[in-house]
């Protein structure tokens, strides 16, 4: 992989992270697919155009992120130009249409990481099959690949993170303070919304007032992320969820990418320095803000995060794929 060179003229921690959103890369030519639940939900799936035989990517995308979102885009891109196959699954609720039942999605979520990849993994035959995540997705993908090593082993050829919390608590409250809470204000209108309609259906009981009320991502999760998903409130899922503790267990080849000046992932929540045996990669680099990475003279182009995520695939260990 290339290192990561911020522009001058995006300085800071903030430029970064929200220019993307203004310069975002076209839209790659999706095709969608929904797919029933085991439980009787759905989940819908944007594909690239398939191609036989050539090793498949799934990208789990961030908090109220899509197959729309700037680095989806950019990932895509350069999975297309490789001449690979490539899908972005929406977790539940975030393709555009409200899924059916009550639960919608969080950062552990780890056992919808599994049944996507297992079934992808069934879809696409002996061909090479490679899962990447971003910020909430990437803290879902790290926390499968340790806390089930061997089917992890079995079912992909390596894994990417970028710019995942890891610590939810560390990042929650980060959130909280500060220019942060632009983004908090940002995620709640959306999430809240959506908390609400389903409310509003029937699909459980919670105190909508309390929704309302929510300024921070604690008092959301506490009154209704946490609880709708079996947590004891914000402080026991922000524990139970967080994949920090697990990254010493991950056995699959992987990487992961985290910005020194991400203002989502202070270094607080960064890994331990020694994880043992794992075989993840930490790779901290040198600006890019949260999930930002924009490169070049002005106005920059979102090229780069693409072509170093469809790098560190082909740098596996044990693949010699082209």
């Amino acid at each position: 992989m290339n290192r990561y060179a911020q522009p001058r003229w995006l300085p800071g921690p903030h430029l970064p992270t929200l220019w993307p959103l203004l310069r975002k890369p076209p839209l790659p030519p999706y095709r969608r697919r929904r797919w029933d639940t085991p439980d009787g939900d759905f989940i819908d799936l944007d594909w690239l155009p398939e191609r036989p035989g050539r090793p498949l990517v799934v990208l789990f995308h961030g908090l109220e992120g899509s197959s729309r979102s700037h680095y989806a885009r950019s990932i895509m891109a350069a999975t297309a130009a490789r001449g690979w196959n490539g899908v972005v699954p929406h977790f539940r609720g975030c393709s555009g249409t409200p899924n059916r039942l009550a639960r919608a999605y969080h950062s552990g979520d780890s056992e919808e990481i599994h049944w996507i990849l297992s079934r992808c993994r069934a879809a696409s035959a002996d061909a090479p099959l490679f899962a990447a995540g971003v910020s909430l997705g990437g803290n879902a993908l790290l926390k499968w690949l340790g806390e089930r090593p061997d089917a992890a082993r079995d079912t992909v050829h390596g894994a990417v993170a970028i710019c995942p919390p890891l610590d939810l608590a560390i990042s929650g409250h980060a959130l909280a303070r500060g220019f942060n809470r632009v983004y908090t204000r940002h995620f709640l209108t959306t999430l809240k919304a959506k908390a609400e309609a389903k409310v509003r259906r029937g699909l459980g009981d919670f105190d909508l007032a309390r929704i309302r009320r929510a300024s921070t991502l604690y008092e959301f999760d506490d009154a209704y992320t946490g609880p709708l998903h079996g947590f004891d409130g914000a402080d026991d899922y922000w524990r139970r969820a967080s994949a920090r503790p697990w990254l010493r267990h991950v056995r699959s080849p992987a990487v992961l990418l985290l910005a020194d000046n991400d203002p989502f992932v202070p270094a607080d929540a960064w890994p331990e320095r020694n994880l043992g045996g794992s075989a993840l990669d930490v790779r901290i680099l040198r600006g890019g803000g949260h999930v930002g990475f924009t490169s070049g003279g002005f106005p920059g182009h979102q090229l780069w995060l693409g072509q170093q995520v469809l790098a560190a695939f082909n740098d596996m260990p044990g693949f010699d794929i082209t």
